[in-house]
């Protein structure tokens, strides 16, 4: 297969699975990942920011551009 192919087949199967999603099971801790984010940011020790920001820290700590 070629990767345009691959990308194409890895599409599908995300599709299929987000129009399913009620019998994809659900990771315990990505679960606790999302309470223990909540919670910081309502105590104010943790922040969002943007997804340029985002997509900046993720090409420098990957050496990208």
């Amino acid at each position: 297969m070629t990767v345009a192919e691959k990308m194409d087949v890895i599409d599908r199967i995300m599709d299929d699975l987000s129009r399913n999603s009620s019998a994809v099971p659900s990771i315990e801790w990505h679960g606790d990942m999302l309470k223990l984010r909540a919670e910081n940011l309502k105590n104010g020790t943790d922040q969002f920011i943007t997804l340029e920001d985002a997509t900046a820290r993720i090409r420098e700590k990957t050496g990208r551009k």
